[in-house]
Formats: structure tokens, C-alpha cells, sequence
């Protein structure tokens, strides 16, 4: 335009702030005139870069694991002893796109499994009843498979007492079905715990399969001198205590198990349940070989 003063009026800038700013193109150069990187503010409650890299290597190194899980887990020492809430984990995964366990089960083993349709919400059931330990236990198998170095199948015998949550469970290995001799090992196992605690076992509430059905098992229960309760066919509810914990070490246990090992042994197997028992039954971190059944109840 030929004058500074015109060219000031135009933009709205008085004549005195053009040469203050002239000054300094002259002193420092163009390179003034790029537009500084700013970064991102720090947040007090903010995760540093090192814990949420921690996060995901054992998120994605145990996959079944949820936030709460994972959140326990990075307070042992053997993760620096880190502070991180079950909500600050989850926010972590939200943002690398982990939050669910299904999206960390297909990145680690490449598959995932089809979206189930929506079930509409089926009525209350009635509410299972116990008012001290031993009342009444709640009996199941779950079938785990056959393993490398096992000549057999191998199967999971679970015992759940229904007003404490205390849950026992065994791994064995049969020829092809669950065996009424292990079934009357562990209801022998679980009413000398309770008695050993002052607790006596009165009910054991099973199915109607074949090894809860045999005589061995019905006369250890008789011997012990407890009450065999059988539930309705197709109304596995009736059990959901025990059905219940079982998908607990399912999804938290075994998957990540056999996501994790390549060949997965039948003693890895022992070792992993009985360390996720004890995690369950205490909610402590401490190795051993049986939890206290004592503080849990």
C-alpha cells in the first residue's frame, strides 16, 4: 500500500506494534514467524508414558484379566508396587482399544469369536438359601481336555459353599468321564476343612450325572452323614453358585492359560489353579499351596 500507517489502519493494528514486531524480525530472523509446538498440558491425574506401557504388556500377557485383576496385579513389587486404579486401567485400554477381553484374546491368539444376539432378560430365579458355612455346597465338574503327556481327559471337580463363596477345586484325569472316586475325595476333603474350622458339611447339592448318581458317592455322603440334594433336569440355576465360579476361573484362569503356553501340561495346569484359588478365596497375592478358609469365612 505504500505506507505503513494505511496498511495498519486496515488490519487494525496500531503503527507502534508493526515496528516493535519489525524489531524483532530484524533481531531473531523469520524463523520467529512459525507458529510454536505446544504441548500437551500435564494433568495432575494424568498416567505417565512408563505405567501405561506397563499396563499393556500385562494386559496383553494376560488377557483374561480384567481392570480390577490387572490393578491388584501392578501393586505387587514385582511391578515397581504401582498406584493405578481399576478406573484408570480401564481408560488406558479404552484409549489403545483393549477395554474388552474378547478384542485382547483376538490381538494375542488371532481370532475372535462372532457377536452373540441379544437375549431378552429372563425372569428373577429364587434365591439359594444358606445361613452359615455348610449349610448347603454346591457340586460340578468342568471338562478341561486332553493334554500333552496325559494318558486320559482331563477334568476340574468343584466344590462352592453357598454362604461364604469358598470354593474348592481339583484337577484329575480319567479315562473318558468325570469318576465318582474323585467326586468322593473332594466331598471327604471339604467337610474335614469345615470341621477342622468348627463348620459342619449338612447338604451337597450336585446334577444328575452318572458320577454323583454312583454308590461310592452316595455312601461317602452317607458315611459323612450329609444330605444329597439333586437339581431339576435342565434347571442348572439350581447349581448357579458352582456354575458361577467356574466361569469365573474360566475366563480369568484357563483361557489366559491356554493363550499363554504353548503346550500347555498338566502340572502348569495344577500350578495356575492352585494360584488363582487362593487369589479367590483371600484376594491376596501370597503364594500357597491352601488358602485360609479361615479368613474367608
Amino acid at each position: 500500500m505504500g505506507s505503513v500507517r494505511a496498511a495498519c489502519r486496515l488490519l487494525g493494528v496500531h503503527h507502534s506494534t508493526y515496528y516493535r514486531w519489525r524489531r524483532q524480525l530484524v533481531r531473531f530472523g523469520p524463523e520467529l514467524l512459525r507458529p510454536r509446538e505446544r504441548r500437551q498440558p500435564r494433568m495432575p491425574n494424568a498416567i505417565p508414558p512408563m505405567v501405561e506401557q506397563r499396563i499393556l504388556a500385562l494386559a496383553l500377557a494376560y488377557p483374561g484379566w480384567g481392570p480390577d485383576r490387572l490393578s491388584l496385579e501392578l501393586g505387587r513389587e514385582k511391578w515397581g508396587g504401582l498406584k493405578v486404579s481399576a478406573n484408570g486401567v480401564w481408560r488406558v485400554l479404552k484409549r489403545h482399544g483393549l477395554n474388552t477381553r474378547a478384542k485382547r484374546l483376538s490381538l494375542v491368539c488371532g481370532y475372535a469369536a462372532p457377536p452373540e444376539p441379544e437375549r431378552p432378560e429372563p425372569p428373577p430365579e429364587r434365591h439359594i438359601e444358606a445361613k452359615y458355612p455348610g449349610h448347603r455346597v454346591q457340586f460340578d465338574n468342568f471338562h478341561i481336555g486332553r493334554l500333552a503327556g496325559t494318558e486320559g481327559v482331563v477334568w476340574q471337580y468343584t466344590a462352592c459353599d453357598v454362604a461364604s463363596s469358598y470354593t474348592w477345586a481339583e484337577l484329575h484325569v480319567t479315562p473318558k468321564n468325570p469318576s465318582a472316586q474323585w467326586t468322593s475325595a473332594l466331598a471327604r476333603r471339604v467337610a474335614q476343612e469345615l470341621s477342622e474350622r468348627g463348620w459342619q458339611l449338612e447338604a451337597a447339592t450336585t446334577d444328575n450325572a452318572s458320577e454323583y448318581r454312583a454308590q461310592e458317592f452316595n455312601h461317602t455322603l452317607a458315611e459323612l452323614g450329609v444330605k444329597h440334594i439333586y437339581i431339576r433336569a435342565g434347571r442348572s440355576t439350581s447349581n448357579g453358585c458352582v456354575e458361577h465360579v467356574q466361569q469365573t476361573l474360566l475366563e480369568e484362569c484357563w483361557k489366559p492359560a491356554f493363550a499363554r503356553y504353548l503346550t500347555p501340561k498338566y502340572t502348569g495346569l495344577q500350578r495356575d489353579l492352585v494360584r488363582e484359588l487362593h487369589i479367590y478365596n483371600t484376594g491376596t497375592r501370597a503364594a500357597a499351596p491352601r488358602a485360609s478358609l479361615q479368613s474367608r469365612l
